[in-house]
């Protein structure tokens, strides 16, 4: 039986001008996530990962086509939805993992992964952070500063922190790119099962073959050609 899709992807077009040529970053694309399955993004640089998760984030406005996320009770229009609505999105449904982990230096490991949940004044979640720190292995680390933390844990950190709200929506933008292959396939087996556990749709940028191969569906991008 076919999922339904918690992310569709209509025809979406995204155009930059340089000079006086249009480079069509993203054209005419299409795709479904249905929830707690995945998609991985490959390409070379310069093909439209990132222009893709910024898109998919609600950081760009769209040129052509929309973009539509389930939520609990209604479906949400990017092409619709204004920035505030857009910025609201990102903040409560949207969770978003960065190569380079993007932690408060000056915030402890728990405080770090509680941020969200204080944004969102979800008090009633707070109290969750240490026990999903304690699910990825770092019980033990949790009054510690992020420069104290391997890069691994580090990033083990960054994923707890983007789950804590149990968005419908998670953007991982090469989140094993600034790992050795050991902490590598520790951090994407534990982003894949916990998305697919929590009924999460995950996408995620990588050049990673191994890491791509994990995803339920792989999409392929190619460099622009300049008009």
């Amino acid at each position: 039986m076919t999922k339904a899709a918690a992310l569709n992807v209509n025809k979406i077009s995204k155009h930059y001008q340089d000079g006086s040529r249009r480079i069509d970053v993203i054209a005419d694309l299409s795709f479904n996530v249905a929830a707690g399955e995945s998609l991985s993004i490959m390409g070379p640089s310069g093909s439209g990962k990132s222009t893709l998760l910024n898109l998919l984030a609600g950081l760009l406005e769209l040129d052509e086509g929309d973009i539509t996320l389930a939520l609990k009770d209604q479906s949400f229009s990017y092409r619709a939805a204004n920035e505030r609505s857009r910025t609201a999105l990102r903040r409560q449904s949207i969770g978003y993992v960065y190569q380079f982990f993007n932690l408060v230096p000056t915030l402890t490991v728990l405080e770090n992964v509680r941020l969200p949940a204080r944004l969102n004044h979800r008090r009633d979640l707070e109290r969750h952070a240490s026990t999903l720190l304690g699910e990825f292995g770092l019980a033990d680390r949790l009054n510690d500063f992020p420069e104290r933390l391997s890069g691994g844990e580090q990033q083990r950190v960054a994923v707890a922190r983007a789950l804590l709200l149990k968005p419908p929506l998670l953007l991982a933008d090469e989140p094993t790119g600034n790992l050795d292959a050991e902490n590598s396939k520790h951090v994407a087996e534990l982003l894949f099962s916990s998305c697919r556990e929590q009924n999460i749709s995950l996408v995620l940028a990588t050049h990673s073959n191994e890491v791509a191969a994990m995803a339920d569906t792989r999409l392929q991008l190619d460099r622009p050609s300049p008009s």
